[in-house]
């Protein structure tokens, strides 16, 4: 009985906090965690458009390249899988290392990754 009096008085110390800079930073934070762990989920019906149009495209045809079925699957199916494996290491991680510096090493390897996606190039679905 005595964990739950000390869980009230957890709950009426929060109520009765005024507001700090602290909350702001901790609602920024997980707006930010928030958005790096849906980047890809959001945008991935994008790329797949954009993957179809550069990869697929016919030439003379009046209507842009679309992805064949399977392929737009694995696409999706990958990113899927990716974001369930990469919460499980990271969040595994950010129990070992400590969760401040792994959050700093995933900004750091999502930044570095949208850098090298920008700086990739082709137009042909099958490399020479």
């Amino acid at each position: 009985m005595s964990g739950d009096n000390s869980n009230l008085n957890v709950l009426n110390a929060l109520d009765v906090a005024k507001t700090q800079w602290y909350h702001f930073t901790a609602i920024i934070i997980a707006g930010m965690g928030f958005f790096t762990d849906a980047y890809d989920l959001f945008c991935i019906s994008l790329i797949t458009k954009m993957l179809g149009r550069i990869y697929y495209h016919v030439d003379g045809s009046p209507k842009p390249g679309s992805l064949p079925p399977n392929v737009y699957a694995a696409v999706n199916g990958v990113a899927l899988c990716g974001t369930l494996v990469g919460q499980l290491f990271f969040g595994w991680l950010g129990d070992k290392m400590g969760r401040k510096k792994v959050y700093g090493l995933t900004l750091m390897v999502m930044c570095i990754c949208s850098i090298a996606s920008g700086l990739s190039f082709g137009s042909k679905p099958k490399s020479s």
